[in-house]
Order: C-alpha cells, then structure tokens, then sequence
C-alpha cells in the first residue's frame, strides 16, 4: 500500500485489501457508474461549486488544530472547551449539509465497510468486474461523507436476481480514508460496548 506525505492527497490502494478490519453496518450509499476512460479526478456528486469553502474549511479546522496544540501547554480547560465547540460546530455543519441534501430510504443499505473498499446488494445485475465507480457514503452517527473511486472486484448474483458486488477502493483522499477508519474503530467500540 503506497501512502502520501503530502495531506489530502489521493492514495492509490493495491490489491491487499484483506489487510483492513471489516464491519457489517448500515450507511447511505451513493454510486455513480463511471465511463471508461473518465478521469479519475472529478466529483460525480455536483458538490464543485462548494470545493472553495470545503478547502477554506480544511484550512481553517488545520489552523485551529495547530493552534491548540500550543494552547494546550498553557491551558488544558481553554483547550478542552474549545475542542468541544470545534467539535459542535463540526456537527452543526454536516446536520445543514445532510439537510440540505437528504438521502432517501433506498438510499440506506447493509453493507459490508474497510479501509480498502466495500461491499452492496445490487438489486438488479448492472455491475460487472471491472466497472469504474464513484462512491460517496454517509456514515452515521457522525454523518461524514467520504468519497472514493472504486473497482469492482467480485459480483455474486443472487436468487431474487440480485447480485452482491465486491469493490475495492483505487482511489481515496487521506482524509476520506481516516474518516472510514474512524468510523470502523467508533462502531468496534460501540460493538464492544453492546457485549
């Protein structure tokens, strides 16, 4: 697996996606189907005319980080107060983004969640190995919404007609990808919470 020094840069995955800790969960899933020979550096989600402000945002949320990493020698409560209203602003944001853009019920699935790819019952046998797809994902609670590029890898029809299609990421954002993996560690806690 290659890894980027550089932040938010994409990630390119090899095939070695049984390294990645597995969770059967429940998230919104969008998939677009892309062309051959479509670029891989496009948004097939009609967010381009928020990038500027989601750039802006990443800019600012890394400020703030640094900033309290140096207020922190010198006032742990200041700093803990300001983490929690990071954090509340954070949610605020991404409660009026889902808002704004509400996914519909069948837009909920089972699926099965890595690091390196996912997992989704297709009710219909459009996909093929092979295929080129966009995927944006919402993952609830926290309702992030990561977005990749994925192969798919495996398809396994099914008796209703379906298939289950077996993906693998090929292209990832650091940030989207340590979202994912965010994600997977809170949903082991709260499985082990469950116990």
């Amino acid at each position: 697996m290659q890894s980027s020094d550089i932040p938010n840069e994409p990630v390119d995955y090899s095939p070695e996606r049984r390294d990645f800790y597995r969770i059967e969960d429940r998230i919104g899933l969008e998939i677009r189907k892309l062309a051959p020979g479509t670029p891989l550096d496009g948004n097939a989600f009609d967010g381009d005319h928020l990038e500027s402000l989601k750039a802006e945002f990443r800019r600012l949320d890394q400020d703030v980080k640094s900033q309290l990493a140096s207020l922190a020698e010198k006032d742990r409560l200041l700093t803990g107060l300001i983490k929690s209203l990071n954090g509340k602003l954070d949610t605020l944001a991404r409660i009026m983004a889902f808002e704004q853009n509400p996914l519909q019920p069948e837009d909920w699935q089972d699926v099965t969640l890595s690091e390196g790819g996912l997992s989704f019952f297709s009710s219909t046998p459009a996909w093929h190995p092979g295929d080129r797809l966009a995927v944006r994902m919402t993952l609830p609670p926290e309702l992030f919404q990561p977005q990749a590029h994925a192969r798919v890898i495996e398809v396994h029809p099914d008796s209703s007609g379906g298939a289950r299609v077996h993906t693998e990421f090929s292209r990832i954002d650091d940030g989207d990808r340590q979202q994912i993996a965010r994600h997977v560690m809170r949903w082991q806690i709260r499985q082990r919470q469950k116990e």
